[in-house]
């Protein structure tokens, strides 16, 4: 990427950065960090097998029958600082079941860690947020008390204020502790949440823009048009809103015209709804940590070799041979910030709906816009191949 860094301004490519966006986010809502990612699934149990086995995870806690939780199976899985929670519904009624059932495996809730759950669901709804969960302590004896409460975004997703201030268990009342865990998968470093990125409905992306600014005083960070986000048959738009520390980053995109279906449009066909499309997992050691999860079994989007060949002029020195990047399929970007190399997953799921970033950055706060038109030449032969293109 080769924008200039100044506010408000726009490069021939169609990216408009907001070098001011950080510090023109607002306090009033301070959030510390993501607290974990909460996926709705049809299975829980396998699908802890899957993020340990393939990705690395730890399980850490459980809940479910044996823990006195009657209606979901909930398996705790953790590295470093990422925390996914997989939730599965016990019987086929109720808001876990109907929801798989509408819209697959997905991504319910974006917890955010916060000093105050209660303040947090007040200042938010008091600026238009929906409430989902109305401020509660919750109780876990010697390990103290948790305090939560939650708000609705966009589609069926989530935040919700997580304080933990004074409450010292594994991770929630109700979970227990998982003494003994079977051994995750080795040779990864996956260190943290990156960004989520959400899709909405052609028309929307303004109005969850705007919601983030004026319910969480989220700053837009970055705009790419459809100029930028583009191939011969498809389009998309997308605005990046951040918080004021930085720590939380939101893409949100969504469809423009093309003469094929996009992406964007074709997760929302199967997803049939708003929701989370993919999210970013930061390492940095990418090479070391694709080269694992590929011999694990995950699957990656592969780039043509043209890309490859004029990578080197475009980006200069990235601290990998370009041929090391070509084998394992690893994209490269640049701005005058720094570099970043990413890579993305297929689908995990059977619907053509939620993936995996996985990124490591070295000065650059960009989202690879250098490499959006071969990735999303690549992502139309995977719909072609799926007949959705």
């Amino acid at each position: 990427m080769t924008d200039t860094l100044t506010k408000g301004a726009a490069n021939q490519a169609g990216a408009h950065i907001n070098k001011d966006a950080y510090a023109e986010a607002k306090d009033f809502l301070p959030l510390n960090g993501v607290d974990h990612v909460e996926f709705w699934v049809g299975n829980s149990k396998q699908a802890a097998h899957y993020f340990r086995a393939l990705w690395g995870f730890t399980p850490v806690a459980y809940a479910g029958l044996e823990t006195g939780v009657r209606d979901r199976s909930s398996y705790v899985m953790r590295q470093n600082d990422i925390t996914i929670v997989l939730t599965g519904a016990l019987s086929p009624d109720g808001e876990i079941a109907e929801h798989v059932h509408r819209h697959g495996d997905g991504v319910k809730d974006i917890a955010f860690s916060v000093d105050d759950a209660t303040s947090s669901w007040r200042e938010t709804t008091a600026r238009g947020a929906r409430s989902v969960i109305e401020p509660v302590e919750l109780d876990g004896g010697e390990d103290g008390v948790l305090r939560r409460s939650a708000v609705g975004a966009y589609g069926e997703v989530r935040h919700s204020f997580i304080d933990r201030r004074d409450y010292h268990g594994v991770f929630a009342p109700g979970y227990r502790k998982i003494k003994k865990p079977a051994r995750a998968a080795g040779g990864l470093s996956l260190l943290e949440i990156d960004h989520c990125v959400g899709n909405v409905e052609l028309g929307d992306m303004n109005k969850f823009v705007d919601y983030y600014r004026d319910v969480f005083g989220f700053a837009q960070l970055i705009h790419y048009d459809d100029k930028v986000i583009h191939t011969e048959y498809s389009a998309l738009m997308s605005k990046v809103m951040t918080n004021g520390n930085g720590r939380i980053k939101f893409p949100i995109n969504e469809p423009a015209s093309g003469k094929k279906k996009s992406q964007i449009q074709e997760f929302l066909d199967y997803y049939l709804d708003n929701g989370t499309q993919h999210i970013a997992l930061r390492t940095e050691d990418i090479v070391a940590t694709v080269r694992q999860l590929r011999e694990n079994g995950v699957e990656f989007l592969g780039m043509p070799h043209a890309y490859y060949e004029t990578l080197a002029d475009r980006v200069g020195d990235v601290g990998v041979p370009i041929a090391t990047l070509e084998e394992l399929g690893i994209e490269a970007d640049r701005d005058e910030e720094g570099y970043l190399l990413q890579i993305f997953t297929r689908p995990i799921q059977d619907r053509p709906t939620f993936f995996f970033e996985i990124i490591e950055r070295h000065g650059s706060r960009g989202f690879g816009v250098g490499n959006f038109k071969a990735l999303f030449e690549a992502i139309e032969i995977e719909q072609a191949r799926r007949g959705n293109l």
